[in-house]
């Protein structure tokens, strides 16, 4: 639990890093799945790292997290593009990774 912790935290601040940076290192991969990949790691971190806290919560403070990015990002001296749909994509891939839990989680209740 402490290992995903101290894992969010980090993986975090990279995104943020990368996310405020004015020239990030070109990735070959799209935007979208640069974005899917950092929230859908955040969230499992996340999860990991709080079992017992509501996923919704997690959902929520995560989406926001990834609206507060496109808001910075349309700062202009930052040179950065503010897409909504970016943050929809983060928000998409929270939402997958927090249903697969859910249900997850709900199976080995059962068993």
């Amino acid at each position: 639990m402490i290992v995903a912790r101290i894992g969010f935290w980090a993986a975090l601040a990279f995104a943020l890093t990368m996310a405020f940076l004015p020239h990030p290192p070109s990735i070959p991969t799209g935007d979208k799945v640069q974005h899917m990949a950092a929230f859908g790691t955040l969230t499992i971190l996340a999860v990991a790292g709080h079992p017992h806290a509501e996923l919704l919560r997690i959902g929520e403070r995560l989406s926001f997290v990834g609206a507060l990015i496109e808001v910075v990002q349309a700062i202009p001296a930052l040179h950065r593009d503010c897409d909504i749909r970016d943050w929809l994509a983060d928000t998409v891939v929270i939402a997958g990774v927090l249903i697969v839990v859910h249900v997850w989680r709900r199976r080995n209740r059962a068993a």
